[in-house]
């Protein structure tokens, strides 16, 4: 029976839309990570530059939280020889600090040629040393007269007005001892020891008169920072590729060029400078590409994982599609199978118990039709059935000693009665025994010679049986001069309910043949393979083990 081209179609367009969908996902979805990457490292770019900043500044924090107020542990009692070590230590760890002016200064006593009186309290200044450095270590001077004053005079006024007017009950906040001891002004930093409550009640005595006029050591230290002298830590090397520190006016020439760029003002003392960031356009272009490589490969995971899970639903489709096309196929062609011999058993029937007479020979006529149309239907339901059982390893493999010369001429006798035009001849190359089941066996050879005789052009009805033994196994080899099989159907002929669609396969074939053949050899450990040229005939060869 032809099959229908038109019964069973695939919706290749179906097919076609989801690959453009996926592909237009995948390019959109591609587009979209790629755009809002580029928009977060643009972000980072404009906001990381305070965690660059406070990496920079870090050791100016330590320094004005932790070094200056150092001078406080020494209560006033600093001199030219330990003010020298001190300034060493701040030299040594801090190297944006180029001078410091140390003032050995009074609090009350005699007034020295500089001296500032306010609140009737005299703050005096004894001698200033003045500490530098340079690559042969650390160079100081002693001056009576500074060349400059104001910083001292300034410092001393906020003192005598502390002294005055502080509340000695509790313990001074934090802003209140940052505007009296502290002065931050640009490149400098300015700082005297914090007086102690009960050094606050004394002075306040003096200021009163009521005690005697005494002379009490009080130490003010003034730094000079050179914020040029910081080391610019770019914990962002991907984002930023120049750090540089400029003054607060610096605005370059290339701004509005290929270059991003960005700045952040220093604090305090290094307030009139900034931080200045700069990236050519290429440079965060090449990081934007290293961090979208790892999303671009996720995405294309994803995509392809859904292209996979596509292809399965697919193939699963086409898989079921497969079955019930052999399934629609078998039942057609297994019907005709059945319809065929009932009909003309019933034919003969209908004959046979009809009102004429019949003669001894008709009678014999119709009793060979039935008993041939009876072994076909027979035949057809003992390969299902065995079909069933190798399936389910229901039987077993019995081995025997097999005479070749017995089993084979069996075989060709039989077919040379039943197909007179029929040509078989065998070669067994000196192998007289063998080990094997005879009865599965013989299903093989049954099935293998019945196709090489039904799929041969009327006068090339021939076929070449050799067996020989190779390293233990049994070749058998079946060379007929048929039809062929074309080379991209060799495995599909040993598939179950699988034809070929050719003019012998039109009537009475299920295409259970060659799949019983592999059944049975593979349920005996063997293998079966194909070479065929269309129009040059087919050879089938069966290996099996030779164990007794």
């Amino acid at each position: 029976m032809p099959v229908q081209k038109n019964a069973y179609r695939k919706n290749f367009s179906l097919i076609v839309i989801f690959l453009v969908l996926i592909s237009i996902t995948f390019v959109v979805a591609l587009f979209i990570s790629y755009n809002l990457t580029s928009k977060y490292v643009e972000n980072e770019f404009a906001s990381k530059k305070i965690e660059v900043l406070e990496q920079t500044i870090k050791p100016y924090n330590d320094f004005f939280q932790n070094k200056i107020p150092e001078i406080t542990s020494y209560q006033g009692f600093l001199d030219s020889t330990s003010a020298r070590k001190y300034v060493a230590s701040v030299f040594q760890d801090y190297g944006f600090v180029k001078k410091v002016v140390f003032y050995d200064a009074l609090i009350g006593g005699h007034p020295t040629a500089i001296s500032t009186r306010l609140n009737n309290l005299d703050i005096s200044l004894k001698a200033t040393y003045v500490f530098g450095h340079n690559k042969d270590g650390i160079w100081s001077t002693k001056q009576i007269h500074p060349a400059d004053e104001s910083d001292f005079r300034q410092m001393a006024a906020k003192l005598s007005i502390y002294i005055a007017f502080s509340d000695t009950t509790r313990v001074s906040s934090q802003d209140e001892l940052y505007k009296t001891f502290w002065d931050v002004k640009p490149n400098k930093i300015t700082y005297t020891n914090i007086l102690r409550r009960q050094d606050v009640k004394v002075f306040r005595e003096l200021q009163h008169g009521i005690v005697p006029s005494e002379a009490y050591k009080q130490n003010m230290m003034t730094f000079y920072l050179d914020p040029f002298l910081l080391k610019v830590k770019n914990t962002h090397h991907e984002l930023y590729q120049n750090v540089s520190i400029q003054p607060l006016v610096y605005d370059p020439i290339d701004s509005e060029g290929n270059k991003l760029i960005t700045e952040v003002s220093f604090p305090k003392a290094f307030s009139d400078y900034k931080l200045f960031f700069s990236s050519d356009q290429g440079y965060l272009t090449a990081e934007i590409n290293r961090r979208f490589m790892p999303i671009g490969a996720a995405v294309l995971v994803i995509t392809l994982f859904l292209v996979a899970i596509g292809w399965l639903i697919y193939r699963n489709l086409n898989v079921n599609l497969k079955l019930f096309k052999l399934q629609y196929d078998f039942i057609n062609n297994f019907t005709h199978e059945f319809k065929t011999p009932v009909s003309v058993i019933k034919i003969a029937g209908s004959n046979l118990r009809g009102d004429g007479e019949l003669t001894e020979r008709q009678r014999k006529h119709y009793g060979k039709i039935l008993d041939e149309e009876a072994d076909k239907l027979n035949d057809l339901m003992n390969k299902l059935l065995s079909f069933t059982q190798l399936e389910n390893k229901s039987i077993n493999i019995k081995k025997e000693e097999v005479v070749v010369d017995d089993f084979v001429g069996r075989y060709i006798d039989t077919f040379k009665i039943k197909y007179p035009d029929f040509k078989i001849n065998y070669k067994a190359d000196g192998l007289h025994v063998f080990y094997t089941d005879p009865v599965l066996l013989g299903s093989v050879f049954q099935n293998l010679i019945e196709n090489a005789y039904k799929y041969s052009h009327p006068k090339k009805k021939e076929l070449s049986i050799n067996i020989t033994q190779k390293k233990g196994d049994l070749v058998f080899s079946f060379i007929d001069r048929g039809i062929g099989i074309p080379k991209n159907e060799h495995q599909n002929v040993f598939k179950k309910f699988y034809r070929i669609e050719n003019q012998y396969n039109q009537n009475g074939s299920v295409g259970l043949g060659l799949a019983f053949c592999k059944e049975l050899v593979n349920f005996m450990n063997g293998e079966i393979t194909v070479n065929s040229k269309v129009n040059e005939g087919s050879e089938f060869i069966v290996t099996l083990p030779n164990e007794n």
